[in-house]
């Protein structure tokens, strides 16, 4: 397909068949199911691979009494973000170390956004927060040359305590190097999923951001 015609193919609309929150209580994944009209948690032990990571910012606002939403973006240090909250509209807008303080006093945290292959050849996104970023980001430092070519696996959690308050975060671990036939699938995977940011990183508006249904949680730290 020619160029001008994949700039037409382009998908505009996230293609992530699930979005996964780490859930510190449960010590696992959940995501909300559209066909169940509910949360569901993912069973642990649980593979991925990974494709890329965004940033962006989540949260409750409780004047409003809505979820705080907002565009990813590549290069936090560079690009704008705008948070919004679903009933409040426009909370903070902005380089993010410019409107940290902001959208964390509207009730908003950092999210580190991954995009994921699921072992079904299917597109997925995690957000993590807090602790879990921390976790993460020691993980991929360590490992960052067998990212491409490794699953990613979550067999349990890692179980901290932060003054009186007890959390888990996920334990990341290096799983099987990929077969020719999954290489493959995970190129074919990514060309999808880089289709769509090529299309939504140039948006400036997030009107059309798709947001998970979710209950407020509380931050150990932002």
């Amino acid at each position: 397909m020619s160029n001008r015609k994949q700039a037409f193919a382009q998908p505009m609309t996230n293609p992530s068949t699930r979005f996964m929150e780490w859930k510190s209580n449960d010590k696992s994944f959940s995501f909300y199911s559209k066909s169940d009209e509910k949360e569901l948690q993912q069973t642990l032990p649980f593979k991925f691979l990974l494709l890329d990571e965004l940033h962006t910012i989540g949260g409750w606002n409780d004047s409003s009494e809505s979820r705080i939403f907002a565009n990813e973006v590549k290069f936090i240090g560079k690009q704008e973000i705008t948070v919004k909250a679903f009933k409040g509209g426009v909370l903070a807008k902005g380089i993010y170390s410019a409107i940290k303080d902001q959208a964390k006093n509207a009730g908003g945290h950092y999210l580190k956004s991954i995009y994921i292959m699921l072992e079904d050849n299917s597109l997925a996104n995690i957000k993590l927060k807090g602790s879990a970023v921390k976790e993460w980001g020691d993980f991929t430092q360590a490992n960052r040359a067998a990212l491409s070519g490794q699953w990613i696996e979550v067999n349990g959690a890692i179980e901290a305590k932060k003054g009186s308050i007890k959390y888990s975060t996920p334990e990341f671990t290096l799983g099987k190097i990929l077969t020719p036939n999954e290489e493959s699938d995970a190129d074919a995977c990514f060309d999808v999923l880089e289709a769509y940011l090529k299309a939504y990183l140039v948006k400036e508006d997030t009107e059309e951001v798709e947001a998970v249904p979710a209950e407020p949680v509380d931050d150990l730290d932002f």
